[in-house]
């Protein structure tokens, strides 16, 4: 099949794309489950930060790859006027790629509808109240309810039934954690996961470090909501209990939204974790000197005529 320039180049780069996202994917879905644990012993917010670096890693690595080496060496080095055939394997890897990323970007905007509706939805059954020196979208209803819904901007939305059933200092402690997770942004980060290319079109491989990445997330709010404030870890960890116990561990209906206990799995975990501090925590700092210094070197390798050359070759024989 005969490609003029630009559908060449199109055609060549998504095909890039794929094979080496592919490739990114695999080499992150190896170590994954021990990247996990190395999170763990970090702080949790760092913890956090690692896992959605290593998770949305194979998609910028590739992006970057395509942006900065082969799309530079082909308008470079590839002659304009001269059609060429596309083999079967780059058409392909081109179909695959497209897919990857048409498939991400229909789950986010799946997603973003969804969320729009479902906030809408709050809008008009809630007002507006300050409670415990948050506002939040006070539900008249007595089913339990607290969750931090949508994007921009999330709001907290908390159902009367659940003000009522918690005392003060544990409902403020609750608000808090909430209030924690919007500062973070952490539904935002939750619709970027959603984008992120999975490993191949249809496959989760990426579960660990989505499943991980989110109890962390949690971990690191209930840190920034009790502020090593003994009397706050104790309340939150009477406001996660009480809360189960009233049935408001049930994810929302809604993929950018999260209750107070969005994984009723992690009750325990999250509740040791507050009324026993852990110890010894480490910093991740260094994980984010290491990811600088190799896009320092990727750019370093880039930039050198020699390496447009033998990716053009690259190219050339890919194309066929």
């Amino acid at each position: 099949m005969t490609v003029p320039y630009l559908a060449r180049l199109a055609c060549l780069s998504l095909a890039a794309y794929f094979l080496l996202h592919t490739v990114f994917a695999a080499a992150v879905c190896a170590v994954s489950r021990r990247a996990v644990r190395a999170a763990e012993a970090l702080r949790p917010r760092d913890g956090a930060r690692l896992l959605l670096a290593l998770r949305l890693l194979p998609a910028m690595l590739a992006l970057l790859a395509v942006a900065a080496i082969l799309v530079p060496s082909f308008l470079w080095l590839e002659p304009t006027e001269t059609p060429e055939a596309a083999g079967a394997a780059c058409l392909l890897a081109a179909s695959l790629g497209a897919f990857l990323c048409l498939g991400g970007l229909a789950r986010g905007l799946r997603a973003a509808f969804e969320s729009r509706r479902y906030t809408r939805l709050f809008d008009r059954l809630a007002r507006t109240e300050r409670i415990a020196g948050f506002p939040v979208r006070v539900v008249d209803a007595r089913a339990p309810l607290l969750a931090l819904a949508g994007v921009a901007p999330p709001r907290v939305v908390i159902s009367r039934g659940i003000i009522d059933a918690l005392a003060p200092e544990q409902l403020a402690a609750a608000l808090a954690h909430e209030e924690a997770h919007r500062r973070s942004h952490d539904n935002l980060t939750r619709l970027a996961l959603l984008i992120a290319p999975r490993l191949v079109p249809g496959v989760r491989a990426f579960s660990v470090l989505e499943r991980s990445w989110a109890r962390l997330a949690e971990w690191a709010a209930d840190e920034a909501a009790v502020a090593n404030d003994p009397d706050r870890r104790l309340a939150l960890a009477d406001a996660l209990i009480r809360t189960v116990r009233l049935g408001c561990a049930a994810v929302p209906a809604c993929s950018l939204a999260t209750s107070l206990l969005a994984d009723p799995a992690d009750l325990q975990a999250r509740v040791a974790r507050l009324l026993h501090a852990p110890a010894g925590r480490r910093s991740g700092s260094h994980c984010w000197v290491a990811a600088g210094f190799a896009v320092a070197a990727l750019a370093l390798i880039a930039a050198q005529p020699a390496t447009l050359y033998s990716v053009h070759e690259l190219l050339e024989g890919l194309m066929r």
